[in-house]
């Protein structure tokens, strides 16, 4: 027998009738009218086979399928309920509980070591995967329940996906120690004339500086384009290649090198960083509390700069 073809409510019944002997009393422990525990009865034998209680006298006595099924089926809703109670009450000091987050490899450097700083001792039995997400299935896997919580730019998403811009970044631009752009004053003329790395995980296409760039009527050259910033803060550092990339990881990536970080010479917008996930688990307390330790991470950060 397969278990979608069982209702729970069903086997709840089956336990009341079990325990208290007859269909008027197994009604008033659900709180239940007699006429609907006798329905759950006949779907109950229908669906086993099997009469699953007999009447003699006054009470309702158990035929050995239904004595058979009682310890199992107990067990299993004890379990169920447990479960339950487990997920309502979440006390991160003792749940054992993995956490999947979406998360884009600039802002896994910025968050991911305050977050686990943040949550080492007062939640030493939770687990975090951070994972790289398709922006196209972002909203599918959070209602799939296989992400439980995103960290992006603001992206179109549907009404079941809540979300909340929780901080804000700008764009600088990295060069060398000694380099001749930075000798007078650094201005766009001076940026325009450098040479430059771009840094993207698409094969083609522009940078979101070259956008701004574009719209304001001006184009870099691109000399290099990579996958990662932490390689290209490597490149600038031995090259007059110039790097633009958000501040908050340019001061994390460019300790070890002792690069310059510039102020990148064209008015933007600022970069705002979203936090995401489905509204089917907005009361959930486990995903409420891991929604409380990204924004104090995330925010944390801005407030003490």
């Amino acid at each position: 027998m397969h278990l979608h073809r069982i209702d729970l409510n069903l086997l709840v019944v089956l336990d009341a009738i079990f325990s208290e002997g007859g269909i008027t009393k197994a009604g008033e422990k659900l709180h239940l009218t007699q006429p609907a525990i006798s329905h759950a009865l006949a779907r109950m034998r229908e669906l086993f086979g099997d009469p699953l209680f007999v009447r003699e006298g006054r009470r309702m006595v158990p035929t050995p399928l239904a004595r058979s099924l009682m310890q199992p089926v107990r067990r299993a809703l004890h379990g169920l309920e447990v479960a339950l109670n487990e997920a309502q009450r979440f006390d991160p000091a003792t749940t054992q509980r993995h956490f999947t987050i979406g998360v884009r490899d600039v802002l896994e450097a910025t968050v991911l070591p305050p977050l686990l700083a943040r949550i080492a001792t007062a939640a030493p039995s939770v687990d975090i995967s951070a994972i790289r997400v398709d922006r196209r299935t972002l909203e599918s896997e959070l209602a799939a329940g296989r992400l439980d919580a995103a960290l992006d730019v603001l992206l179109p998403v549907s009404d079941d996906i809540r979300h909340q811009r929780i901080s804000a970044d700008r764009l600088v631009v990295v060069a060398r120690q000694g380099h001749p752009a930075t000798a007078g004053q650094f201005d766009l003329a001076a940026y325009l004339r450098a040479h430059h790395v771009l840094v993207s995980s698409r094969r083609s296409g522009p940078g979101l500086e070259d956008l701004e760039l574009s719209r304001q009527g001006f184009k870099r050259r691109i000399r290099l384009r990579c996958q990662h910033y932490f390689a290209a803060c490597r490149v600038v550092s031995q090259t007059d290649l110039l790097l633009t990339m958000p501040e908050r990881y340019a001061a994390i990536a460019n300790r070890q090198y002792a690069n310059q970080i510039l102020p990148f010479p064209v008015p933007m917008p600022p970069m705002d960083v979203y936090l995401y996930w489905h509204a089917s688990v907005d009361n959930e307390p486990a995903s409420r509390w891991l929604r409380a330790q990204l924004i104090a991470t995330v925010e944390q950060p801005q407030q003490a700069a």
